[in-house]
């Protein structure tokens, strides 16, 4: 029996399930009904004969065959943008100096910019990953365009979503039972150090920072070594961390306010116009 032929609408909702992780996800970037996104997906699955998802009631996942599509999806939807560009509308260029906290690159960034650079192929993006406390001024000074950033005020960029912050220890090592409990933490303008100390604090724990490290690989290095614990994003945390709570007398840590920043040097640019409303439309999901 022949292959029926694949269907772009088809291809972008399943590429859009696959970058959000949900259905109801995918409905918002591509503007239909939960409900119809699921549909397409039923469509596609039959014209292949395969399954490419399979479904949890909190969970995606990609079957083997799910994931052979993925690459052929992109590469297809990356040409379709291409082709439309050429023939219809303004093609968009221009350069992005785009700037990410470490702590958001791999589970927010990444999959913004995988939708978003097949479509505008023309936008070059000089992409810079280093801490909150470092990005922030580089925008202010117009030295990048745009940065993914935890905020340190309310007036500081546009407001996404909250991102939890947790203890983590080594399985191996139980070192919140010491007194005082060994700590690893940032340098000293980091908000997630203040953040774990005024937690310490409050929950009256005595405690000695034992490592610094301006880097989430030296934290997780400490933390893995049994040298301390640790307080990260919750997106950061590794199958080899133990996440720690109430029961290992530690208190919840205030979250992080995350935020796009953008320079006033760049409001011009239409490059930086269409990837900050992206990166709105697709993040705002998170809050």
């Amino acid at each position: 029996m022949p292959a029926s032929d694949l269907q772009i609408d088809w291809l972008k909702c399943f590429v859009a399930v696959v970058d959000a992780g949900s259905l109801s996800g995918a409905a918002h970037e591509v503007n239909r009904s939960q409900s119809a996104v699921s549909m397409q997906m039923k469509k596609l699955e039959t014209a292949l004969g395969r399954q490419l998802l399979s479904r949890s009631p909190r969970h995606l996942q990609l079957t083997d065959d799910g994931q052979t599509l993925l690459s052929y999806a992109r590469r297809m939807l990356a040409l379709h943008a291409e082709t439309q560009a050429a023939f219809y509308g303004e093609e968009l260029t221009g350069r992005i100096r785009l700037g990410v906290a470490e702590d958001y690159a791999a589970s927010y960034l990444t999959p913004v910019l995988k939708r978003f650079s097949p479509r505008y192929a023309g936008v070059e993006i000089e992409l810079d990953c280093e801490q909150s406390t470092a990005l922030i001024p580089r925008v202010q000074s117009g030295d990048l365009d745009l940065a993914l950033v935890s905020r340190d005020s309310p007036q500081s960029g546009t407001f996404l979503f909250k991102e939890p912050m947790v203890w983590v220890g080594s399985p191996q090592f139980e070192l919140w039972r010491r007194d005082p409990v060994p700590i690893a933490v940032y340098e000293s303008a980091s908000l997630a150090r203040r953040y774990a100390v005024n937690s310490l604090t409050q929950q009256g724990r005595e405690f000695k920072v034992v490592y610094n490290s301006s880097s989430l690989a030296g934290q997780v290095a400490a933390v893995e070594g049994g040298l301390a614990i640790a307080a990260i994003t919750q997106c950061t945390v590794q199958a080899s961390l133990q996440v720690l709570g109430g029961e290992h007398g530690l208190g919840t840590i205030e979250p992080m306010e995350v935020s796009i920043l953008r320079s006033r040097a760049s409001r011009g640019s239409k490059a930086v116009n269409s990837l900050h409303a992206f990166i709105i439309r697709a993040l705002r999901l998170q809050a």
